[in-house]
């Protein structure tokens, strides 16, 4: 597969490995309703952000939207959009690998761009996802009004880039509708809308009488000719219902004499239209433009600050309608003004957000807890929304590992585990991180001698793997991982009981 090239390259496809896993830290002061909400407000680098939620969500996030700088040149208050080409590949690349690393088998991923990066977008998704796993590009219109002082083209859309973790196991809804569309061109006695295929199944070497003999007899014509279903090189083929059905379906059956004689055709009721495929067209009036977004945030009364291109809360309803189901996990690392968080909130998604700009506090924080206490602007009306639920404000905080490598001092029992965890078995910690005994993963029990687990820091209260403390530990019936600072057992002792262990830090993974 063709690969994109530039300057930085061969460094920048190592910065996701590079980046240090970091302590994300609950600010309480800045969190707002349930205590008990899975959704998270992170302000911070998202690069080192989305490092560090690994541990704890690699493969649990459904739908990923982002809406990243679009390099124009034109710089934002509130992001150096003003990159270079290089510098955009350099910083979309190691988020793009870390942001695939949090996707689940089933779950994709919406990227919004213009025409300055979304060739060469394509191109790295291609690499990163995987070509096969390339869905679709939808195009947005999202102005409502030419430019007239345009030069050469009156630009009045953007492109979204969709992409699967895994195409064989994403699964799309369709969307609502109550347009009838144009081809239902036909009323019967009732004025009802129809229109007709053929009867005779229209597929190819499969659909003959030899490959579905139970579809092959006659039906008999208005004239009482005796009509089977026939290829038009006069072979045998197959009717597209059993015999019951059409004796029960009767009424659907309209008959048209041609040259070739009678054919039977079914009828197909618009009434029976309850949803649609998605198309790769969104119209203004379907889904809203940056006018109305700017509409939206400006009722919501936040402090007076400008976004160029934020997001219309039906965009995200309309993507979030296809890719999730309720309590889904939806993640934007480029969140903005808060639009995916506030929608999946207002919709019953869990969500996850990260904003390192102030405004995750002046902005994305106050517009949540609005939705919270009820607000009533964007899609609330539409989804019933009368307010509820919380969410949780994380700063970055120190990194796990110091520079020589070691285990910065400041690091509690709790995200060392989750770390060592999900190092060990590739899947995140879901524990509570409250005994030795972190849990059992394909029949190895992994342990964390750590921060004095079984009692107090000297080596004999549990940071070294003693006789004493191996007889205080939780058991595990099968091989077992053990870290710690030190171990006193032999290793003949270790292979008996079945033991791995390995020494903080310097069998611990530090990047």
């Amino acid at each position: 597969m063709p690969l994109l090239h530039w300057l930085t390259r061969d460094t920048d496809i190592h910065a996701a490995s590079e980046t240090p896993y970091r302590l994300l830290e609950e600010m309480r002061e800045l969190s707002c309703g349930e205590r008990d909400t899975a959704n998270m407000l992170i302000q911070g680098d998202n690069l080192d952000a989305l490092k560090a939620l690994l541990p704890y969500y690699a493969g649990k996030v459904k739908c990923i939207f982002i809406d990243p700088p679009y390099n124009t040149r034109s710089a934002f208050e509130h992001y150096d959009d003003n990159l270079e080409h290089t510098k955009w590949l350099a910083m979309i690349y190691p988020r793009l690998e870390l942001l695939r690393e949090l996707l689940s088998e089933e779950g994709s991923i919406w990227v919004t761009i213009d025409d300055n990066e979304a060739h060469y977008l394509k191109v790295i998704m291609d690499e990163i996802f995987g070509r096969k796993n390339f869905i679709g590009a939808v195009s947005w219109e999202k102005s409502d009004s030419p430019r007239m002082d345009a030069v050469f083209f009156s630009y009045r859309h953007d492109n979204v880039l969709v992409f699967a973790k895994n195409l064989a196991a994403v699964l799309f809804k369709k969307i609502p509708s109550n347009e009838i569309p144009e081809h239902y061109n036909r009323t019967d006695e009732k004025d009802r809308r129809y229109y007709t295929k053929p009867l005779r199944a229209m597929g190819g070497q499969g659909e003959t009488r030899d490959a579905r003999p139970t579809l092959y007899y006659s039906i008999k014509a208005p004239d009482g000719s005796e009509i089977y279903p026939r290829k038009q090189d006069g072979t045998d083929g197959a009717w597209r219902w059993n015999k019951e059905k059409v004796e029960s379906e009767i009424d659907r059956i309209d008959w048209v004499n041609g040259k070739n004689g009678w054919t039977p055709y079914y009828r197909i009721y618009a009434e029976n239209i309850k949803d649609r495929p998605a198309e790769t067209i969104w119209g203004h009036s379907e889904v809203g433009t940056n006018r109305t977004s700017k509409a939206e945030i400006k009722l919501l009364a936040l402090p007076e600050r400008t976004f160029e291109t934020p997001k219309p809360e039906r965009l995200i309803q309309r993507i979030l309608q296809i890719a999730t189901n309720e309590n889904d996990l939806v993640l934007d690392s480029f969140l903005g003004s808060g639009t995916t968080a506030a929608v999946a909130h207002k919709m019953g998604r869990r969500y996850i957000g990260i904003e390192m700009g102030d405004h995750a506090m002046t902005h994305c924080a106050p517009r949540l807890q609005k939705v919270i206490e009820g607000e009533q602007g964007g899609i609330s009306e539409a989804v019933g929304w009368k307010g509820g639920g919380g969410f949780r404000f994380y700063r970055l905080g120190v990194p796990v590992f110091d520079e020589s490598g070691h285990v910065a001092p400041e690091i509690r029992f709790a995200p060392l585990a989750a770390h060592i965890w999900f190092l060990e078995t590739g899947i995140p910690y879901s524990g509570n991180a409250d005994s030795p005994l972190l849990g059992s993963h394909e029949g190895t029990g992994y342990y964390l001698l750590y921060n004095g687990i079984l009692g107090d820091n000297r080596p004999e209260g549990g940071n070294v793997l003693t006789t004493k403390v191996l007889a205080c530990l939780p058991p595990h019936d099968g091989p077992k991982v053990i870290f710690g600072e030190g171990c006193l057992l032999s290793d003949e002792r270790l292979k008996s009981r079945e033991i791995m262990f390995r020494q903080i830090p310097y069998d611990i993974k530090a990047r």
